[in-house]
């Protein structure tokens, strides 16, 4: 099912890659600098976020979602860390699970990454996902079924963020998602190099072509992509953001 969904993905972005060459996740370098990039298709592809374990724990690893997942036949595509939280792991920001709200919009200014507006929402709906500018988002409420807050955005009607310097010497391994402008394509970013935030939102928008983007995290940035045999190990996480397949697709 991935691997189909991928196949208008490659047409819609312009990434040059035959059908067969199509993949969930692929290592990729951009102005020098390495990343890998895992795409979905939200018209097909199962979207999630997940925070609360079965038992009320957090889950905290791509091992225990997968762990869960495995009782109804199914498992993680790719997911990666899905947003800013506290240290009792809750989101900082904005959080919807299963239509469930877990935390409000935070539209203010604020210190750190996280307030440094404008900040963004990722909204997964039933047959679409976006990234939309936190003010935006709180004027327009769309049905969200999964919904997380962070920031800063990196690219805004493809424009990159105001507050982006291009000789910045602040350096980390970052991730983070782009929508295309109708909400059908998604793709996940995690930079293998310590990059800019300048440099990250041009991966997005200049070698992407996508005109709308957020930040997700630094230093805690993870991925789990066992079609390139990796998944990372480190600090318990908060909301992870992944996509869900048949465990024997």
């Amino acid at each position: 099912m991935l691997r189909a969904s991928l196949t208008g993905l490659v047409v819609a972005l312009g990434l040059g890659l035959s059908a067969e060459a199509a993949v969930p996740c692929e290592e990729r370098e951009f102005d020098g600098l390495r990343y890998t990039v895992c795409f979905a298709d939200a018209r097909t592809d199962d979207i999630r976020l997940f925070l609360d374990g079965p038992s009320g724990e957090k889950f905290g690893q791509f091992s225990a979602v997968d762990a869960a997942l495995k009782a109804d036949g199914k498992r993680l595509a790719f997911a990666m860390n899905g947003g800013m939280y506290h240290d009792d792991r809750a989101p900082v920001g904005h959080y919807i699970e299963n239509g469930t709200e877990v935390m409000r919009v935070v539209p203010n200014a604020g210190p750190g990454n996280f307030g440094l507006l404008p900040n963004g929402v990722f909204c997964i709906r039933d047959d679409r996902a976006d990234v939309i500018e936190t003010l935006r988002y709180d004027a327009q409420r769309p049905d969200c079924r999964f919904a997380t807050q962070s920031g800063p955005m990196l690219v805004i009607d493809g424009a990159l963020h105001p507050r982006f310097l291009e000789d910045s010497t602040s350096r980390y391994v970052r991730n983070g998602v782009g929508t295309s402008a109708d909400g059908s394509q998604v793709a996940f970013v995690i930079s293998d190099d310590a990059v800019t935030f300048h440099e990250f939102g041009r991966i997005f928008r200049d070698d992407l072509g996508l005109p709308q983007a957020l930040f997700l995290d630094g230093s805690v940035s993870r991925l789990h992509a066992p079609g390139l045999n990796r998944s990372d190990f480190g600090r318990w996480l908060g909301p992870i953001v992944g996509v869900v397949e048949p465990l024997d697709p």
